[in-house]
């Protein structure tokens, strides 16, 4: 029996539509999750080449073909997270590409459950 490993972030079709259009006008994106500086810890969506990802950032995965990434120290604390990139109102992040649009990225989560862990666990080792 071969255990499925689950994602670590997903997107809303609200999000997806949002990365299309974000796309058609900077060419391809990337994510990288704030730490809690200027713009809180909101998911901040950059041109590629626009933003450095680090040598040590994690990737949790690709939402709508954009890689996904946060600092090593960041993801300690959302290890064990399930990440759901959304949309909603409001003003998008200073340097993130949906500010000035009346909406912003937006990140819904929950824990994994003990199953998803252990598959994750295990993958890992």
């Amino acid at each position: 029996m071969t255990q499925t490993i689950p994602l670590r972030v997903e997107a809303t079709r609200e999000a997806l539509e949002l990365i299309e259009a974000l796309r058609a006008e900077h060419g391809d994106v990337l994510f990288h999750q704030s730490g809690g500086c200027c713009d809180g810890s909101s998911p901040m969506c950059f041109a590629v080449g626009d933003y450095i990802v680090g040598d040590d950032d994690v990737k949790l995965g690709e939402v709508g073909g954009a890689p996904f990434y946060m600092s090593p120290s960041q993801f300690e604390y959302w290890r064990h997270t399930h990440l759901t990139l959304d949309v909603v109102p409001g003003r998008g992040g200073m340097f993130s590409l949906e500010n000035g649009r009346e909406v912003r990225f937006h990140i819904r989560s929950r824990l994994f459950t003990e199953a998803e862990t252990r598959a994750l666990d295990g993958a890992a080792a």
